[in-house]
């Protein structure tokens, strides 16, 4: 079975998904037809002016694999048999022709995360297309319009935190930066294939703490041995008792208290484990920029490159004023690019998995005699400074004009670890409640966090800038108990998700939909 974007035209009638997204996934994604509709005329126009250039082919195959992390094999689905998949490049206006061949066991769908892309490509089974089902092929097609740092992934269930995610790189035919080589580095955490599935997390985390109060023993290490980016730092119950996968004690300041609700057993750069880690060659004096993905499921990663100061560039793919820092802190979903001058010798360049007390790592080689450290070295930059969003600033040509907001959505984040009930505005995710916007509006998001954990919040389909001339992102950090507000123009018409980057809270509820009403 094969489904492109004219079956999809065909389909629904270049109308609301209504039938045709209820037979596949059981309701409809409006309530009726004031809302633009995914495959709408309105949806088409705005695709066509963001086309400046040739179309791209791609192929994509997600698939049950074997996949060595570096001595740790598991069995994992993954896109051509890699972690992380093979990065798709092209350059800012040409168009991805990305058929998608599902070999999986179950339904699947890809979400291409920052793009501000035409939403019948958004990837949301459900929302803006039927799920691709076990043994379908299914073409995404969309052109990239910013230079920048993506990804794509899953957004189906809890399947981003297998092993099916790739970097998206989108280059800038008129690059400003200076620099000699570039490393996309992928972050993630892992448990499947090795203590168990990401479903079975989601079921145990659903039951709530209460199953899962016995504090006094760490999960054993089920006779794999210690190994540097093992988590052993909070605790859990024994795996025989009743909480395999909840972790509990992990804390972290700069996330305002609670870190994380999983215990994985391997944190990972570029799929690789870091007893076995990937080195990055080059001379010293090179200059480099490093493109940072958190692909975690329920981590946030402090960054750090050993004996060198880090200057930020990006942060989920848009220029800021240059700013130098010792470290960054990336959750869920978010992405940096930086510059570095690098010296002579081997540097550690490691991601703490904040609150958790394991890592992740990578080598840089600028001198082929000199002995690498340890994969534990935990580099004294790491606790340097952290670079904040305020710190950051946006370059003149992609900050926000200065405009009130003609609407602002207030986002209450709600919900508790002890009944694992996340939700916005007290409600679980239900396609049926969608907050409407205007074309041409100025829209203010205000996160309002009611609870006692941090939550890495998404918009599809949009950039938005922190309030009163903030930094562009598409993926932002809500901290425990404060309110954030990120304002965008509505100038990308469709029916678009906004939820929480932890998958786990996700899939519990914490996501809700924003839709462009007609006009």
């Amino acid at each position: 079975m094969q489904i492109d974007r004219r079956t999809m035209l065909r389909a629904t009638g270049l109308g609301i998904l209504g039938s045709a997204l209820s037979a596949c996934a059981g309701e409809p994604a409006t309530t009726g037809p004031a809302f633009v509709a995914p495959t709408s005329e309105q949806v088409r126009r705005a695709e066509r002016a963001r086309r400046t250039g040739p179309v791209r082919e791609f192929r994509l195959t997600a698939a049950e694999s074997q996949v060595d992390l570096g001595g740790v094999t598991v069995r994992t689905w993954a896109y051509d048999g890699k972690v992380p998949g093979a990065p798709i490049r092209v350059k800012a206006g040409e168009v991805v022709r990305a058929r998608l061949a599902n070999r999986l066991p179950h339904d699947t769908s890809i979400h291409w995360h920052g793009l501000a892309l035409t939403n019948e490509a958004d990837g949301v089974p459900g929302v803006t297309q039927p799920p691709v089902a076990a043994g379908a092929e299914y073409v995404y097609e969309f052109a990239a319009p910013d230079p920048g740092t993506y990804w794509f992934h899953p957004h189906s269930g809890t399947q981003l935190d297998r092993g099916l995610y790739s970097p998206l790189i989108v280059e800038d035919p008129d690059e400003p930066l200076g620099y000699d080589a570039e490393w996309v580095v992928v972050l993630d955490d892992w448990l499947d294939g090795v203590t168990g599935t990401p479903e079975e997390v989601l079921a145990e985390l659903s039951r709530g703490m209460s199953m899962g109060m016995n504090h006094g023993a760490t999960t054993p290490t089920g006779g794999m041995g210690d190994m540097p980016g093992m988590d052993h730092s909070a605790t859990s119950a024994p795996s025989s008792g009743p909480a395999k996968h909840m972790l509990m004690g992990a804390t972290s300041p700069l996330l305002g208290g609670d870190a994380g609700d999983v215990r994985y057993p391997y944190f990972l750069l570029n799929g690789r484990v870091p007893g076995a880690a990937e080195t990055f060659r080059a001379k010293p004096g090179a200059r480099l920029r490093i493109r940072v993905i958190n692909a975690g499921g329920d981590t946030a990663f402090r960054v750090a490159l050993a004996g060198h100061r880090l200057t930020v560039t990006h942060t989920d793919g848009f220029p800021v004023q240059h700013t130098e820092t010792d470290a960054l802190l990336i959750g869920m979903g978010e992405r940096y690019d930086v510059l570095v001058t690098l010296k002579d010798g081997v540097f550690p360049l490691v991601a703490l998995a904040e609150g958790k007390s394991a890592v992740a790592h990578g080598l840089i080689r600028t001198s082929p005699g000199a002995s690498a450290p340890k994969p534990g070295l935990r580099p004294r930059e790491l606790d340097g400074d952290v670079v904040r969003y305020a710190e950051l600033k946006p370059v003149e040509g992609v900050r926000l004009a200065a405009k009130n907001p003609d609407r602002t959505v207030k986002l209450e984040l709600t919900g508790t670890m002890m009944a694992y009930d996340w939700a916005i505005n007290g409600k679980k995710y239900d396609p049926k409640i969608i907050s409407p916007v205007r074309p041409g509006e100025r829209v203010r998001l205000s996160f309002v966090n009611r609870t006692t954990m941090w939550h890495p919040m998404h918009l599809h389909g949009h950039t938005f800038a922190l309030a009163d001339g903030g930094v562009r992102k598409d993926t932002v950090i809500v901290l425990p108990g404060s309110t954030l507000n990120v304002d965008f123009d509505a100038d990308n018409p469709g029916l678009w998700m906004i939820h929480c980057h932890n998958i786990y809270h996700a899939e519990s509820g914490m996501m809700t939909l924003l839709g462009y009403q007609q006009t």
